[in-house]
């Protein structure tokens, strides 16, 4: 009998020599001894680069989150009838269980306020507002039928980011470093940045972890100073004394991880091992001085002077180095009023450096296995709000634009009404969105999941199809 059936029925063998029990439970036991040895590395190193379902199209992602919505009627989404039908109501059966988040959906439409015109070999149809953009226009997927579900803020940017609209879902960032750990030993896998007025409606639940190991959350970069807070030594320690202390302070969480085999102890040990390594990494990160002019000219940017351009460039430099995700939020976007304006504003913050992001990607051939995105967390209302120079928020159509990473250039995909108010043809959810996304990163959207409260959850909830018609 193998001696597995009589561990099992709590037999004990008698008489049994040590030469049948090497040769009856010897692979069993190499097994147990592997399994411990490979369980106790990835235990401490949680981060460590994994193999998704499939060969992945993309390895990184740099998401350009527009955070507040930005108009798609003044950038991507140009519609000459609601030019010809500016100071009107809307039609009646067009608001017919419509659902505002501020305004009377009765109020009257409000046309375009840029020119458009067509760029590049697609032909793709762009504001004045973005000639950047329009020079790599080539390289852009643009889909014009994005819908969510969500028609304020907080909810449509958590949607947007974890696939929920109540707090405490993983995020996406959270997500992919789960399925792929990270290629950087020396950075974290998940970096945030914001600019823009003021940081994200959906706060730092927009980069969490929720139930999965916090290990996996996004780590948020300052873009001046320390690039995290109290990444330098206080005085009277240096490096040596650092290093016995870590060691000291390792051993113990290994003890406690090996008797309890909770997963925040590998965050714990995690996190204080990359601080150590951060305290040179990140500095040489952050020396934007080190670039040449010509890229700096390129993206706008300007060493030593927080920006989004700025920001963009360390975008690029981190994907070098190995970072997983990297998420720039920009929160500047929300026109109730002064439309005009501010547009003119925040496309002079942003147009050239995201344009120079694919320029730079592309022109290291890092752009096929770098997924670039470009997007808010909804649109913007035909209707009119504030006076004359505004919009109010829209969950019915936005648009996204997308590059390399395994996308489709140079197509513009789906189509709205004649007023910009509902897709009617080629709609992409944020469900829809989410599931192609982990498709380029090798994943099936319904198998990358994680058991938690008695049952398994996954980004995509219980919705989503890969969109293919965005794919290469």
């Amino acid at each position: 009998m193998p001696c597995h059936d009589y561990l099992y029925r709590g037999l004990t063998p008698q008489g049994v020599a040590r030469r049948w029990f090497l040769e009856k439970c010897g692979i069993g036991l190499g097994a147990i001894a592997l399994h411990s040895l490979t369980a106790s590395a990835a235990s401490t190193d949680p981060l460590a680069p994994k193999a998704p379902h499939y060969t992945p199209k993309a390895k990184h992602v740099i998401f350009l989150f527009m955070a507040g919505a930005p108009s798609h009627l003044e950038l991507f989404d140009n519609k000459p009838k609601l030019a010809e039908y500016d100071g009107t109501l809307p039609p009646a059966d067009l608001l017919k269980g419509y659902r505002a988040a501020f305004i009377n959906p009765n109020s009257k439409l409000l046309g375009p306020k840029f020119k458009f015109a067509k760029y590049g070999q697609s032909g793709a149809e762009l504001s004045e507002l973005l000639p950047y953009t329009a020079k790599v226009v080539d390289d852009l997927t643009i889909v014009k039928s994005m819908v969510t579900d969500a028609f304020n803020h907080a909810p449509g940017q958590l949607l947007m980011n974890t696939g929920s609209q109540q707090f405490g879902r993983p995020s996406m960032g959270a997500w992919v470093t789960y399925g792929l750990g990270s290629e950087s030993k020396d950075l974290p896998a998940f970096v945030v940045f914001s600019s823009g007025k003021k940081g994200p409606s959906g706060g730092n639940s927009c980069w969490g972890s929720g139930f999965l190991p916090t290990v996996y959350q996004g780590v948020q970069f300052r873009g001046s100073g320390d690039p995290v807070l109290y990444l330098s030594n206080p005085p009277g320690v240096d490096e040596e004394l650092q290093r016995d202390s870590l060691n000291s302070i390792r051993k113990l969480n290994e003890m406690r991880l090996a008797a309890t085999g909770d997963p925040e102890i590998s965050t714990r040990i995690n996190s204080f091992e990359m601080a150590f390594r951060m305290q040179t990494s990140a500095p040489e990160l952050m020396d934007l001085s080190k670039e040449p002019e010509h890229i700096l000219k390129m993206y706008g940017a300007e060493p030593g002077k927080p920006s989004f351009a700025n920001n963009c460039l360390l975008a690029r430099r981190l994907v070098e180095r190995g970072v997983r995700f990297v998420q720039l939020y920009h929160e500047a976007w929300d026109q109730h009023g002064n439309l005009v304006k501010d547009l003119k504003q925040n496309c002079k913050d942003t147009d050239q450096a995201c344009a120079a992001l694919v320029q730079d990607l592309k022109q290291r051939g890092l752009l096929k296995e770098t997924l670039v995105i470009w997007g808010g967390e909804f649109g913007r209302t035909p209707m009119v709000q504030g006076g004359s120079d505004g919009r109010d928020h829209h969950p019915n159509a936005f648009t996204m634009w997308f590059a390399g990473g395994g996308m489709k250039p140079g197509i513009t995909l789906g189509e709205t009404d004649e007023l910009g108010f509902n897709v009617v043809s080629n709609k992409v959810h944020v469900h829809d969105l989410h599931a192609t996304i982990l498709h380029l990163l090798g994943f099936d959207h319904k198998k990358l999941t994680y058991r938690f409260q008695g049952r398994d959850f996954r980004l995509t909830d219980v919705a989503g199809n890969v969109i293919q018609e965005m794919l290469a």
